[in-house]
């Protein structure tokens, strides 16, 4: 059994366009997600994501990496010590 660490995935969407791209590619991930909770910030025009994650630290940094590509879409990981 491969070992998991869990983390936070902090998201900043900046450009709505990229909404849709980015909850396909939660959606690829969906198997290591506990849990989400998103706020959208009308009075800036963005919307901030929190996702806690239980995977392999690979899928971690490559789910941050794909959503980090998107435009306009900012991401960073923090890993927990367990």
């Amino acid at each position: 059994m491969e070992q998991t660490r869990v983390a936070i995935l902090a998201i900043v969407v900046e450009n709505p366009a990229s909404i849709d791209r980015l909850n396909h590619i939660l959606h690829e991930y969906r198997q290591y997600i506990i849990g989400r909770m998103g706020i959208p910030y009308e009075k800036r025009n963005i919307s901030l994501i929190s996702i806690a994650v239980d995977a392999p630290a690979d899928v971690i940094s490559a789910m941050s990496g794909k959503l980090g590509m998107l435009d306009g879409v900012n991401t960073k990981a923090v890993y927990s010590k367990l």
